[in-house]
């Protein structure tokens, strides 16, 4: 008879072992991207494949950032995020506040209305029509108005606000207090944690969003970092560094390690948020989607 803590603990060296295999697999490629992006070029297309680099080098960074196109797009992607996803809370608040209202009539209706943009949406084309119409194209307004509220993050929030003590509101306007004020007093400063879910989940969409640029934005000053990494990664376009600013016997990096640099500098800016999120982004997505 096999001995249980023998079996469990080959068990657990399995479990482990697949886990280790899966963490590398994911892991791996963000190592290479980052080692071939601080690789010399002459190295990476020697080797191909490169985890540690033994030739440091800065010249695809140097490259792309020799003109102004990474750093403006840069600067479109970092508005778009910020502005976009505090326009997404604040709209996404004062709709889920009055939906969280038991009392409310019709409340059940609407989101019924809710679920079912969820399923069910106007298309592509209609959506263009209507961004054409309202006069957003080649505007950032049409990469953030279009997609204010999102359906997914409406029921979150309202079910967090649905937990909240009805104590606290009763005590509000026996104060005194407007819904307004309880909204803005009360409720929200309150709701940390879900609001830092939801900015996180509202944050990542618009800095990886691409193709809303591509449909509605010709003027590529206007274009967000991902639309010029499509660009470049995908499509093989250059025309992203300048040769001139090097001198006459520069030679341009070749298109990998052009590649990787645009891939860590677009990357790199939402990694640097996550860890001041992350404190508050379980507990909100539990205490949102969980209860209620």
């Amino acid at each position: 008879m096999v001995d249980k803590h023998l079996s469990s603990r080959i068990l657990d060296g399995l479990n482990i072992l697949i886990l280790l295999v899966i963490a590398a697999a994911c892991i791996l490629p963000f190592i290479y991207i980052i080692a071939a992006s601080f690789t010399a070029p002459e190295e990476l297309i020697s080797k191909g494949f490169i985890l540690f680099p033994t030739k440091f080098s800065l010249i695809g960074y140097q490259y792309i950032l020799s003109t102004d196109i990474i750093l403006s797009s840069l600067g479109v992607s970092i508005f778009i995020t910020v502005i976009g996803t505090l326009a997404n809370l604040f709209f996404t608040a004062l709709m889920a506040y009055p939906l969280a209202q038991r009392d409310l009539m019709g409340v059940k209706l609407f989101m019924k209305l809710v679920v079912f943009s969820m399923l069910f949406s106007g298309g592509m084309i209609p959506t263009y029509l209507v961004v054409k119409e309202t006069g957003l194209l080649d505007n950032v307004g049409s990469l953030i108005i279009p997609g204010l509220i999102s359906a997914f993050n409406l029921i979150i929030m309202r079910s967090f606000f649905q937990n909240l003590p009805d104590g606290l509101e009763e005590a509000a306007r026996i104060d005194g207090c407007s819904d307004v004020g309880i909204l803005f007093r009360i409720v929200l400063p309150l709701s940390a944690p879900v609001l830092a879910s939801l900015a996180l989940f509202y944050a990542v969409g618009h800095w990886n969003s691409y193709f809303s640029a591509v449909l509605y934005i010709n003027d590529n000053t206007l274009w967000p970092i991902q639309v010029w990494l499509r660009q470049i990664v995908i499509l093989s376009q250059g025309g992203i560094g300048d040769s001139a600013n090097f001198g006459d016997d520069f030679v341009p990096p070749p298109a990998e390690t052009v590649k990787m640099a645009v891939i860590v500098l677009s990357t790199l800016p939402i990694l640097i948020v996550y860890p001041f999120l992350q404190k508050h982004f379980a507990k909100g997505a539990l205490l949102g989607s969980v209860k209620g």
